[in-house]
């Protein structure tokens, strides 16, 4: 999962690119980059780390030009080299950069061809390097000295019929402009938004809306399925669908836990939506426990809030806020390691005794992926004094990898894989454990916006959209990026040449 953004201004873009990376800090705490062109030249700075540690006063001031993208990351498919961090960059045609929120599906296939028949050499292991690369050969084949934007929709077009998977995109190509476009299933998001200066028209591209409005701009709209949105230096904006075939299923798993609350996705409310996961999750609890002796209801915070309030309207019990968060840690259950991730746990989240001291209480989370946390914060309940801990997600079982852009790569690390409801409650230490159902969060979504006939919720029922995803590759991205390989590459000191670097 990544965050990504670009801007073609009047003015200089450095600040505004930094200031939306800070908004969208949530989709990617591990490395952050921003590249910028002025004249003609490019100007880059990335490294592993947050966006407040990565770029100082004098990365910014020499991060010039009135164009520009910036990328925030969470590794998936790669490592967590400062190497990977992105925007990467390919010096023909043009001179191009790219950052890209997804995964590639199809990418050790992709790394063939691009070396066989398109004699191109890709430095890492991510899969970022080659969907830039497929997109430079693809524009390469108008064998012009300059780009309009026929001659990208039409390379775009090809890097459709190549590429499967998920991805939202921005590229900057020298000389031209900014583009933005999304896989024909729309899995991953970004939206484009405009604001109107005294100097002209300025535009943006973002994963997420709350990120365009932080910076003034007004919403167009999401990027479609297969669509690509150009704008030039000069402020022009002009948009095609590229894919042949295209339909829209998005990533529900954006709604339950990575999107900040207010934004908007594909015209779905990310708040309105978590709050009727909360209710529904109300009405299962009502039906599976009508005689429950729950005595007060505490969201795990920050992205279970929201559904937790009206779970507990609903059933009639008291909300508190039962745990203080240290907002300096990253997400856990992405971290790489089962160790990190249970002594990050302990460093996140403290517990208010006497919100629990001699209380059934029921804790409310947004999923539960590997565990971990979930387990550590029954304990941590049980320390503070309740007498019972219950549990309820606002999310159904996590019971299959996810390939389409979040590190979960390996089932057996997933702690509903296998396990019914009741062994899962014994394995993390709750009295009972109730899930949301699928069909009511799917329902939850949907309600947001009718028109959308499904969603991505491979995680959930291994059903992948793409329809390329075998057990074949299941298992060969369990066996590269399971815990263990993880540890192992981290290890050994085999960092890549990093290059392209201005600091």
């Amino acid at each position: 999962m990544c965050g990504i953004i670009g801007v073609v201004g009047k003015s200089g873009v450095n600040q505004m690119l930094y200031d939306g990376l800070t908004v969208l800090q949530h989709r990617g705490q591990d490395a952050a980059g921003i590249v910028t062109c002025d004249d003609g030249r490019l100007y880059l700075r990335k490294n592993n780390g947050l966006v407040r540690d990565v770029f100082r006063t004098s990365h910014m001031l020499g991060l010039k030009g009135n164009m520009g993208i910036g990328h925030v990351r969470y590794p998936t498919a790669g490592c967590s080299s400062s190497a990977e961090a992105q925007p990467f960059y390919v010096n023909s045609p043009f001179g191009i950069t790219l950052a890209h929120n997804g995964n590639l599906t199809n990418a050790t296939q992709l790394k063939n061809d691009l070396f066989r028949a398109d004699r191109r050499h890709i430095n890492t292991d991510s899969d970022s390097e080659i969907l830039l690369n497929v997109f430079a050969h693809e524009l390469q084949r108008s064998d012009k000295l300059t780009v309009d934007e026929n001659d990208i929709f039409t390379a775009i077009r090809g890097v459709h019929k190549r590429c499967k998977g998920a991805y939202a995109v921005v590229a900057m190509i020298t000389g031209f402009g900014i583009v933005g476009f999304r896989d024909p299933n729309g899995i991953r998001p970004i939206v484009f938004g405009k604001r109107t200066t005294e100097r002209g028209d300025e535009y943006v591209m973002a994963s997420e809306s709350v990120a365009i409005h932080a910076l003034g701009f007004e919403i167009i709209g999401d990027i479609a399925p297969g669509e690509a949105v150009c704008v030039d230096v000069n402020g022009k904006l002009s948009a095609q669908r590229c894919a042949d075939q295209s339909e829209l299923t998005p990533c529900i798993f954006e709604h339950v836990y990575f999107a900040r609350p207010d934004s908007i996705m594909d015209k779905i409310s990310v708040h309105k939506a978590r709050l009727r996961m909360g209710e529904y999750l109300a009405d299962k609890i009502l039906r599976v426990f009508p005689d429950h002796d729950i005595d007060v209801v505490i969201p795990i915070p920050d992205t279970s809030r929201t559904s937790a309030l009206p779970l507990a309207n609903r059933l009639g019990v008291l909300y508190r806020e039962g745990f203080v968060k240290n907002r300096y840690i990253g997400r856990t259950f992405i971290m790489p390691g089962q160790k990190q991730r249970k002594k990050s746990v302990r460093q996140k989240l403290n517990a208010i005794d006497l919100e629990f001291k001699n209380k059934n209480v029921l804790l409310v989370d947004d999923s539960i992926v590997r565990g971990t946390t979930s387990q550590q914060i029954i304990q941590m309940a049980r320390d503070a004094g309740a007498r019972k801990v219950y549990f309820a997600s606002a999310a159904p079982p996590v019971r299959f990898p996810n390939v389409y852009g979040i590190d979960m790569p390996s089932a057996t690390e997933l702690v509903g894989h296998g396990r019914n409801e009741e062994e899962i409650a014994k394995l993390i230490g709750a009295d009972w454990l109730v899930y949301q159902d699928l069909t009511d969060l799917v329902k939850a979504a949907r309600k947001g916006n009718p028109a959308i006939k499904d969603f991505d919720t491979s995680v959930f029922d291994g059903r992948y959209v793409t329809g390329d995803v075998t057990q074949n590759y299941l298992d060969d991205i369990e066996k590269l990026r399971n815990d263990d390989q993880q540890e192992q590459r981290r290890a050994a000191d085999n960092a890549v040449i990093e290059i392209h670097n201005t600091a």
